[in-house]
């Protein structure tokens, strides 16, 4: 994989930002392999293509580009806030893939993929409206809160400037698809929040009172449910059959 973009195909555009989009989507539509089957043929949609902008025409996973100079940050600007929550309980919504790249050398630093089973509305930041005296006042976009996704929603395929193995990105693609299987939102959130506050305990080996000293901000993020606690050990059973831990002994997990 070339990490550096071909910027001849960019010659003829004179808008900064008509060239970046030119220079982003060649690179992904010339260099991407698709995370999902790790076949290397990811095709570009014709331009303004409502659902997505690269499909794999192996197994038909969609996928849209967000790019952005310099580093990532914790949230990515994306479009109109209520078609973005529509999106994310429709049949055909996609994949992201994020690219950051540095301006000055046109070389990629990080491209990323984030699953389309880990949005739920929780990572999605609803923007102020245009003012009035806006081209489109009043409307109103959102940002992707990229902090609020589990570190295993965010697959690297270039991380700080340097490719993964493609093994291990699709290995990692896999471990979370169980996801997918689940329709709820509801549902689907607190399995996500369970796998943030594995990831925050920072260890692979972690016991049930790790995650019991969680409670209370769970008990903020879903102050419907009174019984947190039966709850979480809930979700680690299905985090457990779902093959994404291990139960080593009564108390005792460890994550695959």
């Amino acid at each position: 994989m070339q990490i550096v973009f071909n910027t001849q195909v960019a010659n003829s555009y004179k808008s900064n930002s008509q060239k970046i989009r030119v220079l982003t989507e060649d690179w992904v539509d010339n260099q991407a392999y698709c995370p999902n089957c790790g076949f290397d043929a990811i095709d570009k949609y014709p331009n303004n293509q409502p659902v997505a902008d690269f499909s794999c025409t192996n197994c038909n996973e969609d996928y849209e580009l967000k790019s952005k100079r310099n580093n990532l940050g914790k949230k990515i600007v994306d479009g109109a806030y209520a078609t973005m929550i529509e999106r994310l309980t429709s049949q055909n919504n996609p994949n992201f893939f994020f690219l950051n790249y540095n301006p000055q050398t046109y070389q990629v630093l990080n491209f990323l993929v984030i699953p389309k089973h880990f949005f739920i509305p929780e990572i999605i930041e609803r923007r102020k409206p245009l003012s009035q005296n806006a081209r489109r006042a009043g409307w109103v976009g959102c940002n992707i809160l990229l902090n609020s996704i589990p570190n295993s929603g965010k697959i690297f395929l270039v991380k700080n400037g340097d490719t993964e193995p493609k093994n291990k990105v699709l290995q990692n693609w896999q471990k979370t698809l169980f996801l997918r299987q689940e329709k709820e939102i509801p549902v689907k959130g607190w399995l996500l929040d369970i796998m943030k506050c594995i990831e925050s305990i920072g260890r692979r080996n972690f016991t049930l009172d790790d995650i019991y000293a969680f409670e209370n901000e769970l008990s903020k993020l879903h102050p419907e449910n009174k019984h947190i606690k039966d709850k979480i050990r809930q979700q680690l059973q299905i985090l457990r059959d779902k093959g994404y831990l291990d139960f080593v002994s009564r108390g005792n997990y460890r994550l695959v």
